[in-house]
């Protein structure tokens, strides 16, 4: 397990709140306390225990020789937002290769575990969308600079990290967003060319977001701009992996509604990722 943001505010960056043109003197010592009842309500190890406004999260966690899953954490070491955190904008600032969501110590790190691995499948536990997802349709262009969109940079880095060690089959699984996405992780997302070198599987909520609904009216659009995205659903569920030495399954598993009791739970899509070849293949 690994946070998102709202255990302390929402979008944090480091030292820095959702909203710093707002004085927030007390912002330091909220995130003192929202590490300490983290840390006393949730199943972590001694190594995680918080130190004032700091907490190792990031970690590994071997599953025989067949899965190493890479915990990240998106929030402590990142640099501040750009374009404003501003939804759906673009800017210069945010492809400045010089910034890096999960910081320069743990992208070290987890190129440095990427190198060791003798994992069959290399897991990456983290919060935010990973592939980009242009949101305009059209000529322009806008993204979500809460997630890797806003470090490109820093994304561009991790995937170089884990094509130059061979990774042998990488996947990432996200949170953040409160719906179901599937996408195919391109080496470069601008390049059309650019190959296939892993897979990203993002859960949808649990409730957040009420009963949802299987479209939304931007859909059809998003999915037509950003072909590596295979499949969105916006209903409330989880997502259910299954890895073997040959291939992962992933089951995106949704309820029609959780505003009252006794929903049945439905398989809404379902893919699989053979060994050694990137890419999501329906089932």
């Amino acid at each position: 397990m690994v946070w998102d943001d709202h255990e302390i505010d929402n979008n944090w960056a480091d030292e820095t709140p959702e909203r710093p043109q707002i004085p927030q003197p007390n912002f330091l010592a909220r995130r003192t306390a929202a590490l300490q009842a983290y840390w006393e309500n949730m199943p972590l190890r001694r190594a995680q225990r918080p130190k004032g406004i700091d907490m190792q999260l990031y970690r590994r966690v071997g599953w025989g020789g067949l899965t190493t899953f890479h915990m990240l954490d998106t929030r402590q070491y990142r640099g501040d937002q750009p374009c404003g955190d501003t939804f759906n904008s673009d800017c210069a600032e945010r492809t400045d290769p010089a910034r890096s969501l999960p910081g320069s110590a743990q992208e070290q790190w987890l190129a440095d575990g990427f190198r060791r691995s003798r994992a069959r499948w290399d897991v990456l536990g983290q919060q935010v969308f990973f592939s980009e997802v242009d949101l305009t349709p059209g000529g322009g262009r806008g993204f979500n600079p809460d997630a890797w969109d806003g470090y490109p940079g820093s994304r561009d880095r991790v995937v170089d990290s884990w094509t130059a060690a061979k990774v042998r089959n990488p996947v990432v699984l996200t949170g953040d967003v409160h719906a179901h996405w599937a996408a195919d992780i391109k080496r470069r997302f601008d390049d059309p060319g650019a190959p296939v070198v892993g897979t990203e599987l993002v859960t949808s909520s649990i409730t957040s977001g009420g009963d949802g609904s299987e479209t939304r009216p931007d859909t059809e659009t998003t999915l037509a701009e950003n072909p590596h995205l295979r499949f969105y659903n916006n209903r409330r569920g989880y997502v259910r992996t299954r890895f073997t030495a040959g291939e992962m399954t992933a089951d995106f598993r949704v309820v029609p509604y959780v505003q009252r009791a006794g929903a049945p739970v439905e398989t809404r899509g379902s893919f699989a990722v053979e060994d050694r070849r990137p890419g999501l293949r329906p089932r």
